[in-house]
């Protein structure tokens, strides 16, 4: 089969690698039909990525079920699935505690789409083996559509947790989004559609601000601190300075999610912080206990992430296409 390999700068390609094959009872081989880039791969192919090349790239995508092992139970080929960025086993102690970014059955970090925590390949293959199919895939819900969907294994279901449940803690919040690609924008159609009083969305980008006035949120270009403007803001740019700028806009006790990649160092406003009361949390999302909630928001048909998607393109478009800068491309294939 053919994997796609970042490479360099600027340059992936496809390689030959040997067809995935099941281990156990327990696996499954799906075939990606609808794959996205996740926010981060766009740091990684400009080179801000912290592992050397080469390395299968690729975590987001639907996929259609090929072959399961005697003991899977959940799934059957010919299902489409949404597969989970990290590799998790659902049954150790993290597993059963939600924290599924941190499965305690393989090497620290495991996932797909870089050669963190072992080797597990990357869902811009024509297959991927999944290691513990009951505990790892979730159906697509009928009627939901591959492509609106494709990021449902990463960015579209942490969109979900950075907010949702906070607003359920907090209705009618006050939220601000700043960021610089898909999450920010999921963030602010998920945060619409569940009762905040208020969503701006901060991001230099025009087309991005278009797509957030479109899920009814005020746009800036740029952050100027408001002191205790919002009681939820989630930041996803991955840029120190950018998340100094906005917690210093939560109200007393308020909340901030990061969700940027935070590859150079950076300060933060400690004091202010501490005399506000914040609360910052920036990790990698456990995101396969909140697929299935994302997932059913979506299909209540309250959100619209289908806006998100810039460019539907072709499976053999990804070589050349990947690389070019996109804000939600996906890439599909004939479903066989």
């Amino acid at each position: 089969m053919r994997e796609l390999t970042y490479t360099a700068r600027h340059l992936v390609e496809w390689r030959e690698v040997p067809d995935p094959k099941l281990r156990s009872d327990r696996e499954a081989i799906v075939a990606p039909v609808a794959a996205t880039s996740c926010d981060v791969d766009s740091a990684i192919l400009a080179g801000h990525g912290f592992i050397d090349p080469p390395f299968a790239l690729g975590h987001e995508c639907v996929a259609r079920v090929v072959e399961t092992g005697d003991a899977v139970t959940t799934v059957t080929p010919g299902d489409l699935v949404v597969v989970p960025w990290s590799i998790n086993c659902g049954s150790c102690g993290n597993c059963r505690a939600g924290l599924t970014a941190h499965c305690t059955a393989v090497p620290h970090m495991a996932m797909y789409g870089a050669p963190i925590g072992g080797s597990w390949g990357g869902l811009f293959s024509d297959l991927a083996r999944v290691p513990w199919a009951d505990a790892m895939l979730v159906p697509l819900p009928a009627g939901l559509d591959p492509v609106a969907m494709a990021s449902a294994g990463d960015n579209w279901s942490l969109a979900w947790r950075l907010v949702a449940p906070h607003l359920r803690n907090k209705p009618g919040a006050r939220v601000l989004v700043v960021a610089r690609g898909s999450i920010g924008l999921y963030v602010c159609d998920i945060a619409s559609a569940l009762g905040a009083s208020e969503v701006l969305y901060v991001d230099p980008d025009a087309t991005h601000r278009e797509i957030a006035r479109g899920y009814g949120a005020a746009t800036a270009e740029t952050l100027e601190p408001v002191p205790h403007g919002f009681d939820i803001a989630v930041e996803a740019t991955g840029r120190v300075d950018q998340l100094a700028l906005t917690v210093k806009c939560l109200a007393p006790e308020g909340i901030c999610e990061s969700a940027g990649n935070h590859f150079r160092p950076g300060e933060l406003p400690l004091l202010d912080m501490y005399l506000t009361g914040v609360t910052l949390r920036i990790a990698r999302d456990n995101v396969r206990d909140h697929i299935p909630h994302a997932l059913a928001l979506a299909a209540s048909g309250k959100v619209a992430p289908e806006r998100v998607v810039s460019h539907v393109l072709g499976w053999e478009q990804l070589p050349d296409a990947l690389p070019e800068k996109h804000l939600k491309p996906v890439f599909v294939r004939a479903d066989t």
